[in-house]
């Protein structure tokens, strides 16, 4: 009853924050409301258009009315040179932006712009949004502050009244894109940070479709060497090529974590290579066995020069997958080093009777050998894991429990367990299945030092249903509360919603995430900002 209750209020902040966001007015006698809206969606570098802004209006029963301008307040935003093209966007009876149907546009910036056009309306609703196009220098640290302050309806200017959720926005990069390099989607992201503060970015190339394993799919990476700011050209460091004379769609590999190692400061990535099984899901078609052709591959790939250049691929299937398992994969996301110099990685498998569960595999030898621990719990799969203060290792993890038949039940909620020794025994945590609710999805758990202690962060989409409202929440007592002081959201918008995080320095983390406006956003977030109450 107590997690239903914290749900309960969680949902009820969503709504408020969502309904404080639109004021409705009634300007003059030939329209019968026009409202405001403000939505928490990240402003991205390299994004063609931005939505930041939405105003509706509904005219009286059927009579014509004309919109003639728009005036745009950008005070507030951080530096204006960030923007390069401020536009207005019509869309008539659909809510959600679209590129297309500029009412206006213009590339000169100042605080004040009025958008003049021309645009008939009757009857039903119809809707303008705001959008920005940013400048590919534009400072990710900086925030964008954007309304539509009035509108000129019938020649005459009517004033839009402030909303009470805030216009400013962050900054963030649009990653990857799907249609990118000629890629229908990009998915599954992994983040981690190198002794040399270079950011690893990996994620999943799928070259034809959104589908998971088996297609053609490769892991993909992003390099970093200024925190985020910018970012080099996408690289491939996994493809398994035609392996077995099979065409590259049977060869797929794909859903990365990554784990660097800080006494040699070796990236690892690793990954599932599903041979042969066209047009089958990974997750259906692997079977018992060792081989390829029967089950699925854990996959290693490292680099020893900051990510430049990466080995060929090691498989170390046979080191820790049971005969009698139908799959075993890793997390994804990323794994960590734990203080004594073992090297963890989140993983999970199907059992004999096809149950999942998630588990970890380490290395006490820097990456030499491996070995696998029992299952935390049945009906769990998609985990991450840190090392506590005690020594001891939280995994949270996905729970399928949350699935109902037919759809979702709302009784989605992160399992977490706890393991002494490296995943021999396991027990449960007393947040499990009570603190983090989820919509039965890959979530992040990072740990990070602030101020002279540690604190977790956790970030998922936070909602039982759906995945959205990406959210970043923050544990001072090593997981035992998450305060919703604490709390702050990012994308309200609906995405894939897999995210991972990492810290850029003692101050700052950084998150990669599958967002509402892009296939993968990156943004980079203060610390500060994050725990201010």
């Amino acid at each position: 009853m107590k997690n239903i209750f914290n749900y309960l209020i969680l949902v009820t902040i969503f709504s408020l924050l969502l309904n404080c966001s639109k004021k409705s007015i009634k300007p003059n006698s030939a329209v019968q409301s026009l409202e405001a809206y403000s939505p928490v969606y990240p402003v991205l570098v390299g994004k063609g258009y931005n939505p930041v802004f939405r105003i509706q209006i509904q005219p009286i029963d059927d009579q014509a009315i004309s919109v003639q301008a728009f005036e745009i307040d950008l005070n507030g935003t951080t530096d204006l040179n960030d923007i390069k093209k401020v536009s207005v966007h019509y869309m008539p009876e659909e809510e959600k932006f679209s590129a297309n149907n500029i009412f206006a546009e213009t590339a000169s910036i100042s605080s004040k712009i009025s958008l003049k056009g021309e645009q008939e309306l009757i009857g039903k609703k119809h809707y303008f949004w705001l959008s920005l196009t940013l400048n590919e220098n534009a400072d990710i640290d900086h925030k964008i502050n954007a309304a539509i302050s009035k509108v000129v309806i019938n020649k005459a200017a009517v004033a839009l009244a402030e909303t009470e959720q805030t216009t400013e926005k962050r900054i963030g990069h649009a990653l990857r894109q799907a249609n990118d390099d000629g890629v229908h989607t990009y998915r599954i992201p992994g983040l981690a940070t190198t002794n040399q503060g270079t950011l690893i970015a990996v994620y999943d190339i799928r070259r034809n479709s959104s589908v998971d394993l088996q297609e053609d799919i490769d892991v993909g990476m992003s390099r970093s060497a200024d925190g985020g700011q910018t970012w080099e050209p996408m690289k491939v460091v996994m493809d398994m090529g035609e392996w077995g004379g099979r065409p590259e769609k049977e060869n797929g590999i794909g859903d990365p974590a990554v784990l660097v190692d800080r006494q040699t400061n070796t990236i690892w990535v690793a990954a599932l290579w599903l041979h042969g099984n066209p047009g089958k899901r990974a997750w259906f078609a692997s079977k018992q066995g060792m081989e390829p052709k029967e089950t699925g591959q854990l996959i290693l790939v490292k680099s020893e020069d900051d990510g430049l250049s990466w080995s060929e691929p090691i498989n170390i299937t046979s080191q820790i997958k049971k005969t009698d398992w139908h799959l075993l994969l890793d997390g994804p996301g990323k794994g960590i080093m734990m203080a004594d110099g073992t090297l963890v990685f989140p993983a999970q498998f199907k059992d004999q009777n096809e149950v999942p569960h998630s588990t970890i595999i380490y290395s006490k030898d820097r990456g030499k050998t491996w070995a696998i621990g029992t299952g935390a719990k049945s009906k769990t799969t998609e985990a991450q894991v840190v090392e506590l203060s005690d020594h001891s290792l939280m995994l949270n993890m996905r729970d399928d429990r949350g699935s109902g038949q037919g759809g979702r039940n709302g009784t989605g909620a992160r399992s977490v367990a706890i393991t002494k020794d490296l995943g021999k025994t396991w027990f449960e945590h007393p947040t499990s299945r009570k603190a983090l609710p989820e919509p039965v999805c890959m979530a992040s758990l990072i740990k990070q030092q602030y101020q002279g202690k540690d604190i977790l962060l956790f970030s998922n989409p936070a909602d039982q249903y759906v995945r959205q409202n990406m959210t970043i929440k923050i544990s001072e007592d090593e997981g035992m509360t998450w305060p919703e002081k604490f709390y702050t959201l990012i994308d309200e918008g609906r995405g894939r919603g897999y995210s991972c995080m990492t810290g850029i320095d003692e101050n700052t983390i950084g998150i990669l995430y599958e967002g509402s406006q892009a296939d993968l956003v990156f943004q980079r977030i203060n610390l500060e900002e994050l725990l201010r109450e």
